[in-house]
Formats: C-alpha cells, structure tokens, sequence
C-alpha cells in the first residue's frame, strides 16, 4: 500500500521563527508561566473560598450570581451580553449551576497547572481561552481580554510553547513531531 504525500501549504519563515523554533522557548514558557499562574491562583481562590460558595455544599452560589448578573446586562440598545448566549445562560447553565461551579473552578486549577507545567500546552490554551471568551460572552472583562489574547498566542505557537517544559518529552509519546532549531544537515527549520 503506498501512501501519496498530501499537498501541505508552506509554513512562511515569520511564523516558522514565532511559532516553531525552539530558540524562542524561553520567552513562550515566560509567557506560558505567566497565564498558567493567573489561572492556578483563580481557580484556587474559588476552590478555597472559606464560603463554600464555588465547590462544597453551597456549590453554584456564586456562579449564579455570576450568570444572574450575565442576564441582567442582556437589555438595552447595546446589551454587553448577547441574546443566543443568554439564551444559554438561563436554560443551560443557571439549571446546572453547581456542574458548572465545579468545573469552572477545577477548570481553572487544571489549566493553570497544565501551562505552568508545559504539559498539553495547546490544549491547555485552548480550554483557557473558551473560559475566557465564555466570560467576555457573559459581559465581564477584568482581565478577560488580555488572557485571551495570550491564550491564542499560546495556541498558534504550541510547538514550541511546551518546549520549556513536559511537553517536550510527553508529546512524542502521543506521536506529535516536536522541532528542533536545525535539521541534521543545518538547515533552517522546515515544516512538517
């Protein structure tokens, strides 16, 4: 059985330098650390609240708050949270409050540890960034729109965001191509 070569769209030599080379792993691991512990220290502060009111038996009091305070911002000429997502807000999320306490909090804690760790860093940064996008949705900024940005970041450079850290040694277990700076013959770094 031969296997023809699927036609691949060249990488162009800019994003190869941002997003495949590993020369640039020290500054995606700062900025991997950096956006891993603002989630760590989130989801801890839920999981820890001495109230109870994120995970224990008050679980999905402050989550109904939150979305509460989400359908309020539904009115008006301008409304900061869009009709189909209060659409899911009330008929998904507020039903389900204390699932969704429990998984925003412990969501949080893993995303945190999974990037502080380098340890499926895309994905970790992706989840991260549907947390962030499902908060910006629900009309809330804070720190939202930054850790956004960076998340997407995270994701376009995960070749080489993780290579600071486990993804290094973990995702060629799974069968995942990590790049090195210099092919054998020294070469600039082509895509796979």
């Amino acid at each position: 059985m031969t296997h023809s070569a699927r036609p691949m769209i060249p990488e162009p030599y800019l994003t190869q330098v941002l997003f495949a080379n590993p020369r640039l792993a020290p500054l995606w691991a700062i900025l991997r650390v950096y956006v891993g512990y603002e989630w760590l220290t989130a989801g801890w502060a839920k999981i820890t609240n001495p109230a109870g009111v994120w995970v224990g038996e008050k679980a999905g009091t402050a989550v109904t708050g939150f979305l509460k305070g989400a359908l309020a911002k539904t009115t008006g000429e301008h409304p900061d949270v869009p009709g189909w997502y209060a659409w899911f807000v009330q008929h998904v999320a507020l039903p389900n409050a204390t699932v969704f306490s429990y998984l925003v909090a412990y969501g949080e804690v893993l995303v945190g540890i999974a990037l502080i760790l380098g340890l499926f860093t895309g994905l970790a940064a992706f989840f991260g960034g549907f947390m962030n996008a499902s908060y910006l949705l629900a009309g809330t900024l804070s720190t939202n729109p930054l850790l956004f940005i960076l998340a997407t970041w995270l994701v376009l450079g995960w070749r080489v965001a993780g290579y600071w850290g486990l993804d290094r040694w973990v995702l060629p277990r799974v069968g995942v191509t990590i790049p090195t700076a210099r092919t054998e013959g020294g070469e600039r770094l082509k895509s796979t």
